[in-house]
């Protein structure tokens, strides 16, 4: 199978639902230019950066208790609680469950 990588036009959607194909593309075989846009940001584009800061800088993730788990996985010693793993499953498909039912009335 070939794929053919040059473009022809593109077709950028505006605010008002017009089109505009950008034909700079089809003339040269390098990557087309910007076109000049105007963005618009909403509130909640400053409460996404906001919540996406605080998760970043918070710690997620233990690096050291995963690191403690590679070493086990490593050394052959590490082991899967079944029984935890039921639990957990049957709890998340109770959650799931619910908020179906939640949605629906």
């Amino acid at each position: 199978m070939k794929i053919n990588n040059s473009v022809t036009s593109i077709s950028i959607p505006t605010g008002d639902n017009q089109k505009r194909a950008d034909k700079s593309a089809a003339a040269s075989p390098g990557p087309a230019a910007p076109a000049a846009e105007n963005v618009h940001l909403s509130s909640l584009s400053s409460q996404l950066q906001a919540l996406e800061s605080k998760f970043a800088s918070s710690g997620v993730v233990d690096a050291g208790r995963v690191e403690e788990i590679k070493q086990a996985i490593s050394d052959g010693r590490f082991t899967v609680n079944a029984g935890a793993v039921a639990d957990r499953l049957l709890e998340t498909v109770r959650e799931l469950i619910q908020s179906s039912r939640e949605r629906t009335q």
